[in-house]
């Protein structure tokens, strides 16, 4: 069992930058693919980012050049970094660890961007 705790959603002004945690604890030798997912009101939950365990990164095109996700893995935890934010990122951010047959979800990061 993996357990996700995040952090670091707040108000920002656009093209301003911000930075979600994603801290883990519990099985997480068995985890391969951390994810990071997004849902904005009214709308469909949406995929923002994935790193697999060997470094490897997928940014889906919506935020490919602003957004970056990394990880500290003395700190057991994932970050994305956010840049250039636009209101349209706006939304109730997600970090989900996948492992063997199961998945967890972090509790959710809520970003709101406006002036």
């Amino acid at each position: 069992q993996v357990q996700l705790v995040e952090s670091g959603g707040d108000l920002v002004q656009p093209g301003g930058s911000l930075k979600l945690s994603c801290a883990a604890s519990g099985s997480i030798s068995t985890i391969y693919r951390m994810v990071w997912y997004r849902q904005a009101p009214g709308k469909l939950r949406e995929l923002v980012a994935n790193m697999h365990k060997s470094g490897d990164t997928y940014y889906a095109y919506a935020v490919k050049g602003r957004f970056t996700t990394s990880r500290d893995n003395a700190k057991n935890t994932v970050y994305l970094q956010m840049d250039s934010l636009e209101p349209r990122d706006a939304a109730v951010y997600y970090c989900r660890a996948d492992y063997p047959w199961r998945q967890s979800w972090g509790q959710g990061a809520q970003v709101t961007v406006s002036s």
